[in-house]
């Protein structure tokens, strides 16, 4: 698909939207903690609830199935407090397995951990990457064309070597504001052909981009973006995002969408939200 193609989404009426059940990885928070500082969301200094984040992170497990997902749970390791950021781990699609390579020494184990779990889970299609990539949170699948962000995290290269190991085109956007270091802190897939995003995490040409892509895409405000309103997970008709994004929610709502408000407060500590623990399993 040209970069000038135009994936056109359109205003549904309520109820049109249908929801697609997924699978999903998830990993449960046990070892939880704000022991660094990579992100300008961490503060080490900053207390951290464990037991809450155990419990909204369950609630959030437990609502993804009251929904008809299926979620399949990779244990935690002790030492490793971001691994419960599951959207980090991989990028999966059409059932092949392109590993994360991580920017931070902290975070470094958490790949191999990873990628350990999908070959004992029988996936066969798996590449240890060469250039650092972090996961989902930088490689977002819209139909069948790869998003994919730059600019903190992720190295420019990889969107090649991406492109390369899934055979599908990946359009480069490069984010300009710390806060929203991953793409998915900047930008949610809501359906193959519909997506939001805050335009000034991008620079002026990869907003440009977008536009061109989704000219009827859900444009969140600086406020819905602080809080994390963009870091939410979409199955076509159901989009989880953080309570306090109020704007997007009524937004989503008027799209026809069923937008559902996350209390995930102490994930958002590390800088991490609904998107971020969320690892979607595609199938070939």
């Amino acid at each position: 698909m040209p970069l000038t193609d135009v994936i056109s989404g359109t205003h549904r009426e309520i109820g049109a939207r249908k929801a697609v059940p997924r699978r999903l990885l998830m990993c449960r928070p046990q070892y939880y903690g704000v022991t660094y500082r990579i992100n300008p969301w961490m503060h080490p200094d900053k207390p951290v609830d464990t037991d809450l984040a155990l419990l909204q992170w369950e609630q959030l497990r437990e609502l993804y199935e009251s929904l008809g997902h299926t979620i399949e749970v990779i244990d935690p390791i002790d030492g490793l407090p971001d691994m419960v950021f599951a959207a980090n781990g991989a990028t999966v699609v059409d059932g092949k397995v392109l590993g994360a390579r991580f920017r931070h020494a902290e975070r470094t184990a958490e790949g191999p951990a990873y990628l350990d779990w999908f070959v004992r889970n029988g996936y066969q299609d798996v590449l240890w990457p060469e250039h650092i990539n972090e996961g989902e949170g930088d490689l977002l699948l819209v139909g069948r064309r790869i998003l994919a962000g730059a600019g903190f995290r992720t190295d420019q290269r990889a969107h090649a070597e991406a492109q390369e190991f899934f055979g599908l085109p990946v359009t480069s956007l490069t984010l300009v504001n710390p806060n929203h270091y991953h793409l998915d802190t900047a930008l949610a897939v809501l359906s193959p052909d519909e997506v939001m995003y805050w335009p000034e995490a991008f620079t002026s040409g990869s907003q440009a981009v977008l536009r061109e892509l989704f000219p009827d895409a859900v444009l969140a405000s600086e406020e819905d973006a602080a809080v994390f309103g963009l870091n939410a997970f979409s199955d076509g008709r159901n989009v989880l995002l953080p309570s306090a994004a109020t704007g997007l929610i009524d937004s989503l709502r008027k799209r026809g969408f069923n937008p559902i408000g996350v209390e995930l407060g102490e994930l958002l500590k590390a800088g991490g939200s609904v998107k971020c623990c969320t690892l979607e399993l595609r199938s070939a």
